[in-house]
């Protein structure tokens, strides 16, 4: 098929140039696009001819769908396809695409009539001129960075190998539209917005610059040149840009001025710290950092340009300016900052916030729409509340079984106890059984008929605060064994998981009463920013599977500590008295210090956090904030702290404790598990108290947040086990350097084993090996990476203590030493990172 218009055949046809291009040809030509086979393609103005630089054989299948399709003569080929990274090192690529890729092309066109070949370079091919001596297309070139080497390369090559086909190589400055999308340019305007502390630091003079080119001017010096192809020299070199250079202090001035309102203030740095920083985020801390080390170099390098001899023959010079332009680029941002982001492929999780502020469900909505949305919702909420009144009438009879468990039990007239029972009374001193076993008794009497009380209100809507009455008796329930230090063990076992069920039926299964209605009429589940949602069941399921694990663990420490049971498992570590480690552990004066069983007050942990696991939907971070508040406060802060106790007992105590370590290590494996949530929780707090909603009404009741989403990815108990535990797994990486860690921590806790150390040295080493395996597992959420410079810290210690401790011998100094300085080279790289985000939270995973 011939073309009537005249065939313009442009590379790279689906870039950020080509895709504008093609748009304007097709009124006056007939495009055709070459591109990769792969996303994006280019405009449907164009057909899109797939093709690979790198091979002769696609080349020549491109070329010869031109001919067939479009016969032998082409008016223009605009080359804009090349290679280009952000690395500033040489790359193979440069060679086979730039350079090579265009000698293949150039040779395959000699067979056709080409009537002008455009090669689109660069700017930067010349060296750096002085500020008020704009540069000519006679300037001197300059080769110092692979992206310009290859340039420079290819026109040469060009100029050698065209044979008869005429030539203009445009050499345009920064490209740039009405909302960016200049690289440079772009993370400039980021790091202003974000408020970022290096957006006020420039290693290079402040008053140096380099010009722009807007976009719709670019297109247009191409468009001209390919109408004038049969005026112009047949080897022409055209310098493209704004003859005004901003400098970047001026820059970063007015961007401030734009964005925040007020004058941005930057401040000059030497190179080599800014080279510095930029090496450690790349090589140290394993970040993948903007600024490189190359720009850094280039920092001082200014450009003014010339652009005469484009106006002579092309009768061109732009319609644009940058800073005419920019009101516009901030605008665009303000007005849609997640938009703005994804447009110039910045991460538009780190901005999704600001989406937040800019929306107001209620206001999206008709008055009248809302009411009517608002009394269906009711009329639902009703409709669930009687299907529901199930569970009202079996805690109606949990209440009765309890009630009557006294005289099931005996426990009002039982005078005759284990041996256990007895020693447990004399070594705490405590009432005396008799007396105890009564006041259970009456408690269980007391609770029961008040659960069936509250029950029995409960069945009426009026009455829902009558529900959480119920769940403060099931409460009480889970403490009242441990407060009369029960002497038997089915009473404890009874109020244990009578008290459970009924928090699960009174606001568990129902609905829980006093949540917002707005909140749960949205039906979003993602964060703002968010790339998945943090409540899922899946992702509960580790927690509430560990707290399990912990909670048997804990009844069992319990029962001893009761005198339920006359000995518990011990298989490795002796104690004193006749004891094993366990047994004098948990006997010691550190548990005696507690009031109560402390091995029961941890299996009512364990419990709270398998309840608080079950409790809520997906989208609980913003419907239930207090309860992921409290949950995370029983998984987070106190398990550190039952961490912290369980590792300092060979220390105070002098033994250790097998079945207190397997709870400590379910507890520590919980915690990066549970704090993706505790974030989003924040984040949702912050942002709606922003868009003016009342703080405490949304902590209580929750809220519909705008902005938020869905995640399509809502994977059933019906998945493959390995995607299961991939979904389950989501936030949390376990990067090489973590493990090693954990590793080193785990040899410190014993290094005094092997080396012969004596307390203190000794005693500094378990408890710094235990502290920087917490803080390595903790860190493998990604939420919580940064941590991980906490045992730098500890890394600096363990190289200090050898020095300032007694009890170690050189070997053991020296040991010390090396520790140290693995655990600080572990502790610097954030290492893997996932395709994860977090909102705004993205900015603090260094």
């Amino acid at each position: 098929m011939n073309s009537e218009k005249d065939v313009v055949v442009v590379t790279g046809s689906s870039g950020f140039i080509g895709s504008a291009l093609i748009k304007k040809l097709a009124g006056h030509f007939t495009p055709v696009g070459f591109d990769r086979d792969m996303p994006p393609h280019p405009p449907a103005e164009a057909e899109c001819i797939c093709i690979d630089l790198t091979s002769d054989s696609s080349i020549e299948a491109a070329l010869e769908r031109v001919r067939l399709g479009y016969g032998e003569r082409i008016a223009s080929v605009v080359h804009l396809a090349a290679y280009f990274d952000l690395t500033g090192e040489p790359n193979p690529l440069y060679e086979e695409v730039t350079v090579r890729g265009t000698e293949r092309l150039l040779r395959g066109l000699q067979e056709f009539e080409v009537e002008q070949f455009v090669f689109s370079s660069t700017m930067l091919v010349h060296a750096p001129g002085r500020k008020g001596e704009p540069i000519n297309e006679d300037w001197p070139l300059d080769a110092k960075l692979p992206y310009r080497e290859s340039k420079i390369r290819t026109e040469k090559l060009i100029r050698e190998q065209r044979g008869k086909i005429p030539v203009v190589t445009v050499r345009p400055a920064g490209v740039y539209d009405d909302i960016g999308r200049a690289t440079f340019l772009s993370h400039q305007i980021a790091r202003i917005y974000e408020r970022q502390y290096v957006s006020h630091f420039y290693p290079g003079d402040l008053d140096t610059g380099q010009p722009f080119l807007h976009l719709d001017d670019l297109t247009a010096a191409l468009i001209t040149i390919i109408e004038r192809r049969k005026e112009l020299p047949p080897d022409l070199a055209l310098l493209l840009g704004e003859t005004d250079t901003p400098t970047f202090d001026e820059l970063q001035r007015e961007i401030g001025r734009l964005i925040h309102d007020e004058d941005w203030k930057t401040r000059r740095i030497p190179k080599g710290l800014a080279r510095t920083g930029a090496w450690v985020q790349g090589e140290v801390l394993d970040q993948d950092p903007f600024i490189r080390s190359w720009m850094v170099d280039i920092s001082d390098d200014h450009y003014e340009i010339n652009i005469s001899r484009a106006k002579e023959l092309l009768g061109w010079e732009p319609k644009h300016s940058l800073r005419e332009t920019l009101p516009k680029m901030i605008a665009a941002l303000k007005a849609d900052p997640v938009g703005w982001y994804k447009a110039n492929k910045l991460n538009s999780a780190a901005v999704a916030a600001e989406q937040v502020e800019n929306e107001q469900n209620e206001a999206e909505q008709e008055p009248e729409q809302f009411r009517a949305m608002m009394r269906k919702h009711m009329q639902h909420m009703r409709m669930m509340h009687f299907d529901m009144l199930w569970v009202h009438f079996l805690n109606m009879l949990l209440g009765l079984w309890l009630a009557t468990s006294p005289f099931v039990f005996g426990t009002f007239g039982a005078d005759t106890f284990s041996d256990a029972v007895m020693r447990v009374t004399e070594e705490r001193g405590l009432w005396d059984p008799s007396l105890r076993n009564s006041l259970t008794a009456w408690s269980d009497l007391t609770s029961g008929l008040l659960i069936m009380a509250f029950s029995a209100l409960s069945l009426s809507p009026r009455f829902s605060w009558a529900q959480w009455a119920n769940t403060a008796v099931g409460i009480w329930l889970l403490f009242a064994p441990l407060v009369f230090w029960a002497p038997s063990a089915a009473v404890y076992a009874n109020d244990t998981f009578v008290g459970a069920l009924v928090i699960t039926f009174a606001i568990l299964v129902p609905m829980m009463p006093g949540m917002s209605h707005e909140g749960m009429m949205d039906d979003s589940d993602m964060p703002p920013g968010w790339s998945y949602c943090p409540s899922t069941y899946l992702q509960r399921l580790p927690i509430i599977a560990l707290g399990a694990i912990g909670f048997v663990i804990a009844r069992v420490l319990a029962a001893y500590q009761l005198g339920h049971i006359e000995s518990v498992w011990e298989p490795f570590f002796a104690g004193e008295g006749g004891r094993n480690g366990t047994e004098f552990i948990i006997t010691s004066d550190v548990s005696r210090a507690w009031p109560i069983a402390d091995g029961g007050l941890g299996a009512t942990s364990y419990m709270f956090e398998i309840l608080m696991g079950i409790m809520g939907g997906r989208a609980r971070w913003r419907t239930m904030p207090w309860m992921v508040l409290l949950f995370g406060i029983v998984v987070v802060p106190l398990g550190v702290v039952s961490i912290y106790f369980i590792i300092i007992q060979p220390i105070m105590i002098g033994t250790y404790c097998t079945l207190c370590l397997l709870a400590a290590l379910a507890m520590l494996i919980m915690i990066p598990y549970a704090l993706d949530e505790l974030v989003a929780m924040g984040q949702f707090l912050v942002l709606n108290t922003r868009r003016g909603r009342p703080f405490w009404r949304s902590f209580f009741r929750g809220d519909a947040l705008p902005g938020s989403g869905k995640d399509v990815q809502r994977p059933g108990f019906d998945m493959p086990l390995w995607e299961l535990v991939l979904s389950a797994a989501r936030g949390v990486t376990v990067p090489w350097t973590l493990v090693g860690s954990s590793l080193l921590g785990a040899w410190l806790m014993f290094s005094r084993l092997v080396f012969g150390t004596e307390p203190p040295m000794a005693d500094s080493d378990h408890l710094v090996g235990a502290l920087v395996i917490t803080v390595a597992v903790i860190a493998m959420a990604e939420v919580a990476r940064p941590l991980r410079f906490i045992n730098v810290a500890f890394g600096l210690w363990l190289i200090a203590a050898p020095w300032l401790l007694a009890g170690g011998g050189t070997v053991a100094a020296v040991h010390g030493v090396i520790a140290g300085l693995i655990l600080i080279a572990l502790s610097l790289p954030r290492g893997t990172r996932s395709k994860e985000h977090y909102g705004n939270w993205d900015r603090y995973i260094l």
